[in-house]
């Protein structure tokens, strides 16, 4: 599919989600209450088969925490994005996708490990690279005391 017609059955699948054109791929935002669902119709569906999330990044906005998941279908080859957000950025909690695609497991750990974006029924949810003394250092507000991170 082309980016405009994935767009269009996009649109015409989901439509409680807001897609758009974005720079390089369609992007599509949706609710944390709707995001595994919509996740596992992503892969399943056989007219897109999105069947490998090939990057998991978090995000620290201003008022709240995110999630942009780049994916790939291995069968008919288009790519999209995904998105979401928190509700705040003092508790970030979204749920996880692991059960959806088995390489968000690590990448969800280290949005975890960096940001303190918690992800509910995930299987093993603990730091990845820090201890637990570290806090959060890819956080906006985060203040590191001894100065190993510089801006």
């Amino acid at each position: 599919m082309t980016n405009e017609e994935l767009q269009s059955y996009l649109t015409e699948r989901f439509p409680e989600a807001e897609i758009k054109p974005g720079p390089q791929y369609v992007e599509m935002i949706v609710t944390n209450a709707a995001l595994n669902k919509t996740a596992r119709q992503l892969k399943q569906l056989d007219e897109i088969s999105f069947d490998y999330l090939f990057c998991l990044t978090g995000v620290d906005y201003a008022e709240n925490m995110g999630i942009v998941y780049h994916l790939d279908s291995t069968v008919h080859r288009h790519m999209m994005v995904l998105k979401v957000r928190t509700a705040d950025r003092v508790n970030p909690v979204i749920d996880t996708v692991s059960d959806v695609w088995i390489t968000a497991k690590y990448h969800e750990r280290e949005a975890y490990d960096l940001l303190g974006i918690h992800f509910n029924n995930h299987t093993d949810l603990r730091r990845l690279f820090l201890d637990d003394g570290w806090g959060f250092p890819l956080r906006k507000d985060y203040v590191d005391e001894v100065r190993i991170v510089e801006r």
